[in-house]
């Protein structure tokens, strides 16, 4: 492969650098041949499926400036991110991250939709390697089927209520309702709930 065809770009800047803590991207870039003032840029990324959106975009020649800026904008991240992350230490939640021995093993030749199912800590970047973001209920997707030839599931993050998608090997195991711990079975409660009513709106239209 052509190590052009590596490199990441954001338009005509190389990324040269770039780090993602929580819920944002911070990234740098280069570009040799634009305007004088504008031959590094650091902005927020986020992306999509097919495309990756840029904001707060800052340009300019001057490389230690955006470097700081880039320290500066990873510092904050990482600081946002450490609080919401201490959430559920905060309430006593024990957040230790689920291993094999934890869960029940999971065929291909079973249904997993409507169950707890426990993520591969793997899978999850550094900072979400916790029991809290592990632990998702399963609603959809093709590889929630059993015998299916799809691989997308689609889960609830019992802990906050955002929802993913995940590959059917991103799953390490399911957790029975009756075996989830104290904090999670609430949590379980409050997502079907949701979903119990969700369901009823949709059907009052």
């Amino acid at each position: 492969m052509d190590i052009d065809q590596e490199k990441r770009m954001a338009g005509d800047y190389e990324i040269i650098h770039a780090l993602h803590i929580g819920d944002r991207e911070i990234v740098l870039g280069e570009n040799p041949s634009a305007p004088e003032d504008e031959q590094y840029v650091c902005a927020f990324c986020q992306q999509h499926e097919i495309f990756a959106n840029y904001t707060e975009v800052m340009v300019s020649d001057d490389y230690p400036e955006l470097v700081k800026l880039f320290g500066e904008r990873v510092a904050e991240q990482a600081e946002k991110t450490r609080i919401a992350l201490n959430g559920p230490k905060i309430q006593g939640i024990p957040n230790s991250a689920i291993t094999a021995e934890d869960c029940e093993q999971v065929s291909y030749q079973e249904d997993i939709r409507g169950k707890v199912v426990v993520i591969r800590p793997e899978v999850l970047r550094r900072e979400y390697r916790h029991a809290t973001c592990q632990l998702q209920l399963c609603t959809s997707g093709s590889g929630a089927y059993p015998n299916s030839r799809g691989s997308a599931c689609y889960c609830t993050e019992l802990y906050s209520g955002q929802r993913a998608r995940f590959e059917r090997s991103d799953i390490l195991g399911v957790i029975a309702p009756e075996d989830l711990p104290k904090w999670a079975k609430h949590y379980l409660e409050l997502r079907q709930a949701e979903k119990e009513r969700n369901s009823r709106d949709r059907e009052g239209r």
